[in-house]
């Protein structure tokens, strides 16, 4: 089986456009809508239309008082029409037909309209264009992890998040275990040395698989790959270390306030017969100061179960959720009480930071940890070590270059160890 053919992947058209989006940056001046006075309402848009979308959307209308929905944006006219119906049925939104978009093209017709918020929640492949277009027209935007899926999109984030910064607009990120209290808590005291010198850190998403897991059909049109769990295709998702794993590389990142600079990993499809992604992963992640992260993830059905994050000091170890212990066993410092819904708090910080003009943009810190989960998958994909610099380096960018329907994109062959070469 061959290794998957990467060169003729380069960053024309769809990706392109984007870039076109983003230089119009400099003609638009440094821009920001700061709502000081706090009583006006924000208005949102919002791109993907499926379950996470739709989700998003609610979460924001929860988050807090005087902000609505007023656009959506799919690439399936059905997902759109859905979408409007639910924001307009159940949450009394107005949604007027010239707000309804769809197409390749709805990201870039949505943030030409005058919403004050870019909602985000499509297959991640397409978060690096849409980004860079709600950018480029002045828009505060939340998105959906992963925030890209290989080491190009990974960069143009990296870029277009320093022109968020430059033009005064926030961001936010759906690694909600950032906004969620217990873990803030213990990131307080994990700072100020609570647990001594982290020494070791473990990260799992062991879990049982998404659904369609076990089909045996291969679709090839694009249509079928987005519709028919888009999760399971590498192109579209980044694979499920960078999908869904990323959450906790993402806290390890954060309370490590660095990222690691290798990898070696390992991993296979060993159950899964849809798609073209493994079913599990198990990285070594080395820091800079020499401190290892065991890295593991798995979505196979009827096996053991571990979704967590944990820290080793010299005095202690953490929980990130919210413990923390001495190498005895002994309660240092538990979180206790109520916390506030995450999902919805990441909203409502981000609208909180609209409102007060105050800094805000948790995409730096995420798209390091998106690049440090691309290249653990890229280090099991070849069974080579991978080091940060060499994904930083890197020109691999996953999928089609042109977009329209119909189109056929043929499923990628499984990537082999040893055969397959980033």
């Amino acid at each position: 089986m061959a290794p998957r053919d990467n060169s003729s992947l380069t960053r024309r058209s769809f990706i392109q456009k984007a870039g076109v989006a983003a230089a119009a940056v400099g003609a638009l001046g440094s821009y920001s809508k700061a709502w000081a006075q706090g009583n006006e309402t924000l208005r949102a848009g919002l791109i993907g239309c499926g379950g996470r979308g739709t989700g998003a959307a609610n979460d924001f209308l929860n988050a807090a008082e005087d902000v609505q929905v007023v656009a959506v944006a799919d690439l399936f006219p059905d997902n759109a029409q859905n979408a409007r119906d639910q924001l307009q049925d159940d949450r009394g939104q107005t949604i007027s037909d010239d707000m309804v978009f769809t197409g390749f093209d709805c990201y870039q017709q949505i943030c030409q309209t005058d919403v004050d918020v870019i909602l985000t929640a499509s297959p991640p492949h397409f978060r690096p264009a849409e980004f860079a277009a709600a950018v480029a027209t002045g828009k505060h935007i939340f998105m959906e992890k992963p925030l890209a899926v290989d080491p190009v999109g990974a960069r143009d984030i990296m870029a277009t998040a320093r022109l968020a910064d430059e033009k005064g607009l926030c961001v936010a990120v759906g690694t909600q275990r950032r906004h969620q209290q217990s873990y803030q808590e213990c990131f307080a005291r994990v700072q100020d040395g609570a647990i001594g010198e982290i020494v070791a850190a473990r990260a799992y998403w062991n879990g049982g698989p998404l659904g369609g897991w076990d089909r045996t059909d291969a679709p090839t049109s694009v249509e079928e790959q987005i519709r028919n769990r888009w999760v399971h295709f590498a192109w579209l998702s980044g694979d499920h270390i960078v999908e869904q794993h990323v959450h906790n590389l993402d806290v390890i990142t954060w309370f490590m306030n660095s990222h690691p600079v290798s990898a070696v990993g390992m991993g296979f499809r060993a159950r899964k017969t849809y798609g073209d992604s493994y079913d599990f992963f198990s990285v070594d992640f080395t820091f800079e100061n020499g401190v290892h992260l065991e890295s593991k993830c798995r979505q196979q059905p009827d096996t053991a179960s571990n979704v967590s994050e944990w820290l080793v000091g010299t005095l202690g170890t953490a929980n990130c959720w919210g413990e923390l212990r001495t190498h005895s066993g002994q309660d240092i410092w538990r979180f206790r009480g109520d916390q506030p819904n995450p999902y919805v708090q990441e909203h409502t910080d981000l609208v909180n930071a609209v409102r007060s003009g105050q800094p805000f943009n948790d995409a730096h810190g995420v798209a390091e940890s998106v690049m440090t989960a691309v290249m653990g998958r890229e280090s099991a994909y070849s069974g080579q070590e991978i080091t940060w610099n060499q994904v930083m380096e890197s020109s691999l960018r996953l999928g089609p270059t042109d977009y329209y329907l119909p189109m056929d994109v043929p499923v990628s062959d499984v990537p082999l160890p040893g055969i397959y070469r980033m």
